[in-house]
């Protein structure tokens, strides 16, 4: 029976950075599959009451992070999502890329193998924009609050600092002998 790992995330947190590191690899070792969740992290704390009190909100980073959370739904669409997210993660949060230049930005999302005017086109359209809405309104239905969160059948592991917690669940998960449907 194929497990999956919803990763809820924004590119905002540098924690969401580091648990985007570890997490393909813990969700190989225990044959579970990853499924990456882009959202709006503050539209999201917006609509749950989560104060962002570790998040510096300026109106043009908001907006930049807005527009990579839409190009990782189209990238994930494309089956390149992982691609994607580990060279937009790389370029915020080890290179310190300013993505808010276009040139900038269609350089990392080309050397991610994806054709950046195209992956930008689909995710500033008018469906882009729903998409990630709904992708948002589906998180905080599913009880998430913040970034970065696993979901693993139903169980929340919020936060960086869980991720032993879920390799030790996916561990006892994976020694259990399985059930019969």
């Amino acid at each position: 029976m194929t497990r999956d790992l919803d990763f809820y995330f924004d590119f905002l947190s540098p924690y969401t950075y580091l648990a985007s590191r570890a997490l393909p690899g813990l969700a190989r070792a225990h044959g579970v599959n990853l499924r990456y969740r882009p959202m709006n992290l503050v539209a999201l704390m917006q609509r749950v009451g989560n104060r962002p009190t570790t998040l510096e909100c300026a109106n043009k980073g908001a907006y930049a992070m807005v527009d990579l959370a839409r190009g990782a739904l189209v990238a994930v669409e494309l089956g390149r999502g992982s691609a994607y997210i580990d060279a937009i993660f790389s370029a915020v949060w080890v290179d310190a890329a300013d993505l808010s230049q276009p040139d900038i930005l269609a350089r990392v999302i080309g050397g991610a193998g994806l054709g950046a005017e195209d992956l930008l086109r689909r995710a500033d359209s008018k469906e882009g924009v729903a998409r990630l809405d709904r992708a948002t309104e589906e998180a905080a239905q599913r009880g998430v609050f913040g970034s970065p969160t696993m979901l693993l059948n139903g169980e929340m592991f919020f936060g960086n600092d869980r991720l032993d917690v879920l390799a030790e669940t996916l561990a006892a998960l994976s020694a259990a002998p399985a059930m019969a449907d």
